[in-house]
């Protein structure tokens, strides 16, 4: 009884270390400038407004950047899906030299911080004529979804019984079909699982966007966010409430997409944990 009574304890912990800034950021969004700045500070707003998202929503720059972070997001997410796949497949269903190897070189690209591949990509991106463009950041973002996209849908198709791969090559299907009709409907939710997460990682992404983008008209939302102290009328204000409503504006799509396809997140994610 103590351990289960401990072991809530820790869990009630987590999950308010991990909910408690964005619920501040979600009271805060509703907290007029004057209770943003008084002392002591107040959790819950003494009189609600909606005048921070008014502003926000008004903000052009704002809404291009969103739809800036959609396509980049989006695109990031389908072209890291298309090559996963394909290498998945190679790598999951074909044995030849080097194959583990290859498995390990995947992995470990996604242990590199984003600052030690930053010089060569702006290398690359110049080379490329990409600077100031959103094929710049699709090109650059897929350095950290593509492995993990290939390592989590390689350990899908690997789960697949070899007799349903013999029996179609019995029936006549080609390794193209075997991919298109097989392996990708067995792996929907591996490929659920890291289409999200890539999503999410390209959405919330800031450094790529501030080193390769420079005009309004190219910025995501992350860096409009943080381009909102920039544009103020006053050099000694900082607009902690539109930052608050932009950043609830920003993270309420992707809180609710999470809730969605939990379990298909859950399961892509515990993929190949458990064998037989």
């Amino acid at each position: 009884m103590a351990r289960r009574a401990i072991f809530g304890m820790a869990v009630l912990l987590l999950v308010v270390y991990l909910v408690f800034p964005f619920g501040w950021a979600l009271v805060s969004s509703f907290k007029t400038n004057a209770e943003l700045f008084s002392t002591p500070a107040r959790f819950w707003p003494e009189h609600p407004t909606l005048e921070h998202y008014r502003h926000v929503l008004a903000n052009d720059d704002f809404l291009y950047a969103a739809l800036n972070s959609v396509l980049v997001a989006s695109s990031v997410t389908l072209v890291s899906l298309a090559i996963g796949a394909l290498a998945a497949f190679a790598l999951g269903r074909y044995r030849f030299r080097g194959r583990s190897l290859v498995l390990y070189v995947v992995l470990s690209m996604t242990l590199f911080p984003q600052i030690a591949v930053l010089g060569a990509l702006f290398q690359l991106v110049n080379a490329l004529g990409l600077y100031n463009r959103l094929p710049a950041l699709t090109l650059t973002y897929l350095v950290f979804t593509l492995p993990f996209t290939i390592w989590v849908l390689t350990g899908f198709i690997e789960a697949v019984p070899v007799e349903i791969e013999e029996a179609a090559y019995m029936d006549g299907a080609s390794p193209l079909q075997l991919f298109m009709k097989i392996m990708l409907p067995l792996a929907a939710p591996g490929m659920v699982t890291t289409g999200l997460l890539s999503f999410i990682a390209a959405w919330n992404e800031l450094l790529f966007a501030l080193s390769f983008t420079q005009t309004p008209d190219k910025r995501t939302v992350t860096y409009a966010i943080l381009s909102f102290s920039a544009t103020t009328s006053s050099a000694f204000e900082v607009p902690w409430g539109q930052m608050m409503a932009a950043s609830v504006l920003v993270t309420t799509p992707l809180v609710l997409l999470a809730l969605v396809f939990q379990r298909r997140i859950i399961a892509g994610l515990t993929a190949g944990a458990v064998k037989g």
